[in-house]
C-alpha cells in the first residue's frame, strides 16, 4: 500500500513538472523496508533514476559534521563550552565569544547574511554570500572573524555558518581535510561508499540533474570542504547514517553522545522566532546540528516528540523518529514541496 501511494504521489509530481525524479529510502525497526527510484536521473537524456544516483545534500551535511565534532569531544580533543577563539584564534578579538556549542546549535550570532536585511546581515552577505564561494577555508574564517556578531551568544537561534566553522575547527585539530577525517571515522565504518565533498569526476554521470539549473549551485567552485553544505551522497548512504542515529551511535558514537546530540540544546528564553517561522521548523527546538521536535502539536505535520531532521536546500530531506524506530530519506533535486505529503503517506502505514 505504501509503495502504491508513494508511486502515485511522485508520478503526479513528475507529470506536473515539479521534479524529474526521486529516490526514497525507509528503515523501520532496523531494517531497510524500501529503497526505490522514481522517474529520471537525467530527463533531457532519458536516463532513468537509479537507487545509486548522487544528490547534493546541502545542509544535510550539518548533522554529519556534527558527528565528526562529537567524535573529537569523546576523545577529549574538543570542548563544547570553550570559546571558538580557542580553536580559531582569528576570533580572539571578539569581545564576547560564542562557544563551539553555539556554532553547533546556530546560536553564535554568525548569520547567513542572505536571510535578513539588517546592516549586519548585509555585511555577512557581502563577505561570503551564500557560502558557495571560491574562498579557501582560511579566507572564509578571516572574513567572518572581521565582522560584528548579529547578537549575543545564545540569545537567538539564527541559521548561519556555525557548522562550516566547526568543520574548519575539525581540520585544524586533526591535521587533515574534513573529507578525509569523515571518510575514515564515519563513512567507512558505516559503509557510506558514495558520500564525498563535491562530485568525483568518475561519478559525474550518476549525479541527478534538476529540472531547472537554478535549483543547484555550482559545486565545482568550492575550495574547502564545507561542513555546512558540501556533501554529495545517495539515499542508501544517508539512510545508513540515519540508522546509526537510531541505533544510538553504533558503530561510530557512544550511546550517551547520541542521546546528547538528539536532545534540544536551546535554553529557555532563547529567541526561536526564526526557527519557528512558516516554512522552517515550527514546533521544534535544536540539538547538535539538527532540529529536534518538542511537541506533536504546533508543527504542520504528524510526528513524535524527539524526532530529528534537517533538510537540504536542493530538495533533499530526511527524518529519524527514535520512538517509532523509523528513518526516512528523500533524495530529489527540486524546489517543490514534497516532504509533508511523503511524511503523511509513510506515517499512515504505521500500525
Amino acid at each position: 500500500m505504501i509503495m502504491d501511494r508513494l508511486t502515485e504521489f511522485l508520478e503526479a509530481q513528475m507529470a506536473a513538472g515539479r521534479l524529474p525524479g526521486a529516490v526514497v529510502g525507509i528503515a523501520y525497526h532496523g531494517h531497510v523496508v524500501l529503497l526505490k527510484a522514481y522517474g529520471h536521473r537525467d530527463k533531457a537524456r532519458d536516463v532513468p533514476m537509479t537507487t545509486d544516483s548522487l544528490f547534493w545534500i546541502a545542509s544535510m551535511t550539518k548533522p554529519v559534521t556534527a558527528v565528526g565534532a562529537l567524535l573529537l569531544v569523546e576523545r577529549g580533543r574538543l570542548v563544547l563550552d570553550e570559546p571558538i577563539g580557542t580553536y580559531l584564534p582569528e576570533f580572539a578579538g571578539w569581545t564576547v565569544q560564542p562557544t563551539v556549542l553555539d556554532l553547533l546549535r546556530h546560536t553564535a550570532g554568525i548569520p547567513e547574511g542572505l536571510l535578513g536585511d539588517s546592516r549586519v546581515h548585509k555585511l555577512y552577505a557581502e563577505a561570503v554570500g551564500d557560502g558557495m564561494t571560491g574562498l579557501t577555508g582560511e579566507e572564509f574564517i578571516d572574513r567572518l572573524s572581521r565582522l560584528p556578531p548579529l547578537h549575543e551568544p545564545g540569545a537567538m537561534w539564527h541559521y548561519g555558518w556555525g557548522l562550516d566553522l566547526t568543520g574548519l575547527i575539525i581540520e585544524r585539530l586533526v591535521g587533515t581535510s574534513l573529507g578525509d577525517f569523515l571518510q575514515d571515522e564515519v563513512f567507512a565504518p558505516l559503509g557510506m561508499t558514495d558520500t564525498t565533498f563535491g562530485i568525483p569526476k568518475q561519478r559525474r554521470d550518476r549525479f541527478a540533474q534538476p529540472a531547472s539549473p537554478e535549483v543547484l549551485p555550482d559545486l565545482s567552485i568550492a575550495r574547502f570542504h564545507s561542513g555546512g553544505a558540501g556533501l554529495v551522497s545517495t539515499a542508501g548512504d544517508y539512510l545508513r547514517f540515519v540508522q546509526m542515529l537510531l541505533d544510538k551511535g553504533k558503530p561510530v558514537l557512544a550511546r550517551k553522545t547520541v542521546e546528547y546530540m538528539l536532545s534540544d540544546q536551546l535554553a529557555p528564553g532563547t529567541d526561536t522566532s526564526r526557527l519557528h517561522r512558516p516554512g522552517w521548523n515550527p514546533g521544534y527546538g535544536f540539538g547538535i546540528g539538527l532540529a529536534v521536535r518538542r511537541r506533536i502539536g504546533g508543527a504542520p505535520t504528524p510526528g513524535s516528540v524527539g524526532e530529528v531532521t534537517w533538510p537540504g536546500a536542493g530538495g533533499t530531506t530526511w527524518w529519524a523518529d527514535p520512538a517509532e524506530e523509523l528513518g526516512v530519506v528523500v533524495m530529489a533535486h527540486t524546489k517543490a514541496k514534497i516532504e509533508p505529503q511523503i511524511r503523511a503517506i509513510v506515517l499512515q502505514a504505521l500500525t
